[in-house]
């Protein structure tokens, strides 16, 4: 089975550094050690690679899933729904992107 990649960028209305380290903290708090997470990683923009490629956001979220399964699983997941109630109100934007990696 292949593995699924689910990557999400997160602008906040607060782009302080404190807001971004609370949300930082809030991805690692609700989003890690769910069951078929083989793979878990949270960022901040490096704002020094300023190339015009480069998209503008402050926390990134990266997930790795065994399988398809487990991300569906995810998703529905009492914490992960947790942590979209709890922190909703501090994104203005969240772009989603998911993959199956080869």
């Amino acid at each position: 089975m292949a593995r699924l990649a689910h990557h999400v960028f997160f602008t906040l209305n607060d782009r302080s550094d404190e807001a971004i380290s609370a949300m930082l903290d809030q991805c690692r708090h609700y989003l890690d050690n769910h069951d078929g997470l083989v793979g878990f990683s949270v960022g901040r923009r490096d704002r020094e690679l300023a190339r015009e490629v480069n998209q503008d956001f402050d926390v990134s979220l990266h997930c790795i899933f065994q399988d398809r399964a487990a991300h569906d699983a995810y998703q529905t997941a009492p914490r992960h729904l947790d942590f979209i109630e709890a922190n909703k109100d501090h994104w203005a934007e969240v772009r989603v992107f998911d993959s199956k990696l080869d």
